[in-house]
């Protein structure tokens, strides 16, 4: 059964992949619904709201549709001015805003980039790679508090660090939310984390993570380190991996969260 959570929760992953950001704008129901829900009371639905506007707001010609979906800028400003909240939500709500208000860019002509080049290993569709910027990443000791939040999380299979840019790159089921990894390492008390993705310029971006009010499900014993045909490290300086979503199935769940969100709300 979909409730707001999931559904804001799945869509967010959806936005995660660039090639699905333009259909999610052009729903007649995403859209709107999105706008609904930066008036929830639930901070979790308002944080993965404002991810998903986030990553939405990577494709450029979604930036115009954005701005004008009727409700979105003064949802905005409303968050941002909003008593109560936390810093985190604040500052990811002023970020939308600034995006969606600044100047339209010029548009250059670049050669499309090969889809695979965003994915590593992406044939397995039962994992995905994330890449992670954590702070505190500065010696060998803080490695080890990492290595061991890790390992405790249930759905980590493999992970390999780039020590010199505070990197992590870490192999996941694809069901596990990437939340569960920064809830895990905020709990050493000394490291936070946010993902690290590419927008549609190639650009890498880091995207704030929630790590606060998620229950992290851990391994009763330390899993077997499994091994990866293709190592994450040997591509990490042109890759950050999300499992791809299958288009068929990204239609239907669009589709199911249009169905959702009209008989939720009144207009």
């Amino acid at each position: 059964m979909m409730d707001a959570l999931s559904v804001v929760s799945q869509l967010r992953d959806l936005a995660s992949e660039p090639q699905n950001r333009e259909a999610i704008v052009k729903d007649q129901g995403c859209l709107p619904g999105l706008v609904l829900f930066l008036d929830h009371r639930d901070r979790e639905v308002l944080f993965a709201t404002l991810q998903t506007l986030r990553y939405l707001a990577e494709l450029s010609p979604n930036i115009s549709l954005m701005k004008n979906e009727l409700g979105m800028m003064v949802s905005l400003e409303n968050l941002i001015e909003r008593e109560g909240l936390s810093v985190d939500i604040k500052a990811l709500a002023k970020e939308v805003y600034d995006i969606l208000r600044a100047p339209p860019q010029p548009v250059h002509c670049t050669p499309q980039r090969k889809k695979s080049q965003f994915f590593i290993n992406s044939s397995n569709r039962k994992a995905k790679s994330v890449t992670l910027h954590i702070q505190g990443l500065d010696s060998t000791d803080q490695r080890g508090l990492c290595e061991e939040a890790l390992l405790k999380v249930r759905g980590v299979i493999s992970f390999t660090f780039q020590m010199a840019s505070k990197r992590c790159t870490v192999r996941i089921r694809s069901d596990l939310p990437t939340e569960s990894l920064a809830s895990a390492i905020a709990a050493t008390k000394v490291l936070s984390a946010q993902q690290v993705v590419r927008n549609e310029a190639g650009e890498e971006v880091f995207i704030p993570l929630n790590s606060s009010g998620l229950e992290v499900q851990q391994n009763a014993a330390i899993p077997d380190y499994l091994p990866e045909d293709n190592s994450p490290e040997k591509e990490s300086d042109r890759a950050v991996s999300r499992t791809t979503a299958k288009e068929d199935s990204s239609g239907s769940w669009l589709s199911a969260a249009a169905g959702f969100l009209s008989k939720t709300f009144y207009w």
